[in-house]
């Protein structure tokens, strides 16, 4: 019996720890402690080295651009199911008149070969006047990154998995977010796996406006205004919240 009072008093002072650490630590460290845990043991160095040098001004991602002499553009995410694609089919429409010869794919880091566009993805693409009910996602491989000029990634995660992984790359890659003007200050453009069909619109619109602006920055095409939705839709480009959840 004293054994498993001791067992029990132990877990309440755990649990009570754990309640003063929440009561006392900010928030904002709670979630970044968490984001953090996301990453594998090997990737972890990296993410800490970015965030800090990105914080502390000593490295500014936003300026970093693709080569105006860029002519082949790798968009990635984490499965081609969301973000990526849509980039692929926004660049696509933007340059499609244009008499340079451009190549265009998209991909995603950990995807599943064949998964089709996620159900939000491809209602609120279509108010986008983009079709994505046909996609279907393409895993990332070393024959795509090599045919690259330009590798557009979405956030840290993305990122820190190209580097990790392909370490070759780095100065082919750029984060999108260099392209969505100086309304917006987030380095990262978040997952809207994590949110809802609304946030999927918002995400959507601000792709559309980096896009547009990277088209402009190539000389190619028409830059084309920003058309918002008949049905009323919101199409705020300003940075969305944080991730919700981790994928399983």
């Amino acid at each position: 019996m004293a054994g498993a009072n001791e067992d029990l008093d132990s877990c309440s002072w755990a649990a009570r720890l754990r309640r003063f650490a929440k009561s006392v630590i900010p928030k904002r460290a709670v979630r970044e402690i968490l984001e953090y845990r996301k990453y594998k043991p090997h990737e972890r160095p990296l993410y800490i080295r970015l965030r800090v040098t990105n914080g502390l001004r000593l490295v500014n991602p936003r300026l970093k651009k693709a080569p105006m002499k860029a002519r082949s553009f790798l968009f990635v995410c984490f499965g081609n199911i969301m973000r990526s694609p849509m980039c692929e089919a926004l660049m696509k429409r933007a340059i499609e008149n244009s008499r340079v010869d451009m190549r265009v794919l998209s991909a995603g880091l950990n995807a599943t070969s064949g998964r089709p566009a996620h159900p939000w993805s491809v209602v609120a693409a279509r108010e986008f006047g983009i079709d994505l009910s046909q996609h279907r996602a393409r895993p990332l491989n070393s024959e795509m990154l090599d045919h690259a000029d330009a590798i557009f990634a979405m956030d840290y995660r993305n990122q820190v998995e190209l580097l990790c992984r392909y370490p070759a790359i780095r100065d082919k890659v750029f984060m999108l977010s260099a392209y969505a003007g100086e309304g917006y200050r987030s380095i990262e453009i978040q997952d809207p796996f994590f949110g809802d069909e609304e946030e999927t619109r918002r995400c959507y619109a601000l792709l559309q406006h980096c896009v547009d602006n990277l088209v402009a920055t190539l000389g190619v095409g028409a830059k084309r205004e920003l058309v918002e939705s008949a049905t009323g839709v919101n199409m705020s480009i300003e940075s969305s919240g944080s991730q919700r959840a981790e994928r399983s």
